[in-house]
């Protein structure tokens, strides 16, 4: 049977793993076919590819989960093959079928694969039957809260349910005891709803302290199937991966053989083909439980290819064409510690809630040896409520761990972003961590050093607000000559002929306000974007790039945001009236909870947000009566809206 013939590959996603995608496809001499939203008409991974069609609709259930769109999309464009990235549609059975049916190539396994393996509840039952250890738990087909509450009292709490066709954190919810059961229940089963179609869920054994250990699995349509070693993801919030590394610090041969080869035949059981991931929790005692097969490419599928030396789009696409694997596994390569990030549009400092706007500023570290950024965005690109908020990912490989941790490192502080939140200095304060410099690694990693990983705002100190002054001053294009260095006129030192050699700035960072006066005695020279200053005889040079209105100044490992203002004109911005309650970023509202003149308890459910594919409950702060509802089931609000306005008795 000769090979399908695979020339011309549709991306059936978004962002950076529509990006990475294309990249390899575009190096092997393939023609690259973006689909995109009306609202990512103009999104880099659109730019980026030799085609692209437009599906209409914002939001991804009106594109990109429109099974017909995309099928049309990929004849209408002359496409043979269409990979699905990871998320939406990447393990829906139903879209691989359509995909054979239309005669085109699915760049992942059999639907019979997915169906067996991408529900978590049919792949506990079907590793049950082949004696694979599982974590106490209900995967059974009935859905209703009485089923869940006595599977609960018969596991224990604390309990986590997880959706059954979904990942990365969505329809994930952790359960302490039975009276937050029925709440976490719904809003899950909507969640997972919302993100995959499918709002089935199963209830596990909350584990304490487990470490998050998955298996690279690889099979190829001869009957050959090997493991490209493994990746340990123990650093998590709300059940989302944030740092993911290989290989998994402290593990034997003898533990990474035997979960690879447990991994491996699990996938040689249902027939696997392509690319696929089979995750464990993994105790201190080294006994490991089965969670669940991602039947697709991962995130953080670039570590295990910092360590092999291979790229797994490649071979993605060479097993669909009907090549065989190229090495056997005693072949596979481990070399080094690769360590990698995620890069989030989100506001860690407000319970991380998702970020949108512009990016006014988006600088990403240099490349090179041992460094490597997969991002979806640009300079100006516009990031929006209706996605994922995760912008990109940077990943670091070194000799060995402490060398790739380093490397990370020096890529966290070259970065720079600006125009709104991202988690960018928290994932930074994670990989300098002693904690995580000795690999002392599980998931409640971030809850236990929450304090240093989410400090208090402090103040800014006069050393910061000098340093930012003279930045100020030296970026104004308005008071400095630039065609003559040796002019006086060339220094923004205040020298003003018959005036005082000073000037007053009054300057805004970080919700914290200054005047400060600065004159001649004042040394500081701009040269580009690096600032040198001098304070108390020690100088300094530091990074500092003006954009727009805003200057951005590199201080103490962070990229602090300074603004100037008029002392007499400022007026304090506020988004809510008294006894306002507010939408706290842009998104839909999926519930509202009450009426006008209903009485309330204190924390009571209100309104549900949707943004992002997340929801985020809007509560009462205290105790009281509903005088106003500005908002409806299905509306779409913006960041600073009055949703609800609640009177104190």
């Amino acid at each position: 049977m000769s090979a399908p013939v695979l020339t011309t590959l549709l991306v059936a996603n978004r962002g950076e793993i529509a990006c990475r995608v294309m990249r390899t496809a575009k190096a092997l001499g393939l023609t690259t076919v973006a689909v995109h939203s009306a609202t990512d008409r103009e999104a880099r991974h659109s730019r980026e590819a030799d085609i692209r069609v437009d599906l209409g609709g914002s939001k991804a259930a009106d594109s990109y989960l429109q099974i017909d769109k995309l099928i049309a999309a990929a004849k209408a464009s002359g496409a043979q093959a269409i990979h699905p990235g990871y998320g939406f549609l990447s393990e829906n059975a139903g879209f691989a079928r359509a995909i054979e049916a239309a005669g085109l190539i699915f760049l992942g396994p059999p639907a019979s694969a997915i169906d067996a393996m991408g529900s978590k509840s049919a792949a506990k039952a079907l590793m049950e039957t082949a004696g694979v250890p599982l974590v106490p738990g209900y995967h059974g087909e009935a859905q209703d809260l009485e089923t869940f509450r006595d599977a609960c009292e018969r596991i224990g709490y604390p309990v986590l349910l997880k959706a059954t066709a979904g990942g990365g954190g969505k329809g994930m919810k952790v359960v302490e005891d039975v009276s937050q059961l029925a709440e976490a229940l719904a809003s899950a089963q909507r969640e997972a709803q919302s993100s995959f179609g499918d709002s089935r869920m199963l209830v596990e054994k909350y584990l304490l302290k487990p470490r998050h250990v998955e298996i690279q699995v690889f099979a190829d349509q001869h009957g050959n199937c090997l493991y490209l070693n493994e990746r340990d993801c123990s650093i998590q919030r709300r059940h989302q991966k944030v740092v993911e590394e290989a290989p998994a610090p402290g593990l034997t041969p003898e533990l990474r053989r035997a979960m690879g080869e447990a991994a491996v035949r699990s996938a040689q059981a249902i027939g696997y083909v392509g690319a696929g991931t089979v995750e464990f929790l993994l105790d201190a005692r080294g006994e490991f439980f089965f969670m669940e097969m991602n039947t697709r490419l991962q995130v953080e599928h670039p570590v295990t290819e910092a360590i092999t030396g291979l790229d797994l789009v490649a071979w993605q696409i060479r097993v669909a064409r009907g090549e065989a694997l190229p090495i056997t596994q005693a072949q596979v390569p481990l070399n080094g510690h690769a360590i990698e990030v995620r890069l989030y549009a989100e506001d860690p400092a407000n319970d991380f809630l998702p970020a949108t706007g512009r990016l006014a500023l988006y600088r990403e570290s240099a490349e090179g040896p041992g460094r490597r950024v997969d991002s979806g965005v640009e300079e100006g690109d516009e990031i929006s409520p209706f996605y994922d908020p995760m912008l990109g990912k940077l990943i670091a490989w070194g000799e060995d761990r402490e060398q790739a941790r380093l490397r990370l490192l020096s890529m966290l502080d070259e970065f720079a972003i600006g125009g709104l939140k991202t988690n960018i200095n928290f994932l930074r304060r994670i990989i300098a961590h002693p904690a995580f410099a000795a690999a002392e690694l599980d998931t409640g990693f971030i809850p236990r050093h929450q304090e240093q990983l989410l400090p208090a705002p402090g103040t800014l100190s006069e050393a910061f607000w000098s340093a930012a002054a003279q930045a100020v001053a030296q970026s104004l294009p308005q008071l400095a000559r630039q065609d003559d260095p040796a002019s006086p006129w060339s220094f923004n030192s205040g020298l003003r002929a018959g005036l005082p050699r000073e000037i007053t700035l009054h300057l805004s960072c970080e919700g914290q306000d200054r005047a400060l006066m600065l004159n001649a005695a004042d040394h500081a020279r701009l040269s580009g974007e690096a600032l040198i200053v001098e304070h108390e005889g020690v100088r300094r040079t530091l990074r500092a790039i003006r954009q727009g209105d805003s200057l951005y100044l590199q201080w103490e490992g962070e990229l602090r945001r300074i603004e100037t203002y008029d002392p007499i004109s400022a007026v304090e911005a506020s988004h809510s009236h008294q006894g306002g309650l507010t939408a706290p970023m842009n998104g839909s509202i999926v519930r509202v909870l009450v009426e006008a003149g209903q009485s309330v308890e204190a924390g009571a459910q209100l309104v549900v947000l949707e943004a992002m594919k997340m929801e985020h409950s809007i509560r009462a702060p205290h105790a009281g009566v509903i005088k106003a509802l500005y908002c409806q089931e299905g509306e779409m609000v913006g960041e600073g809206s009055a949703l609800v306005e609640l009177e104190e008795v």
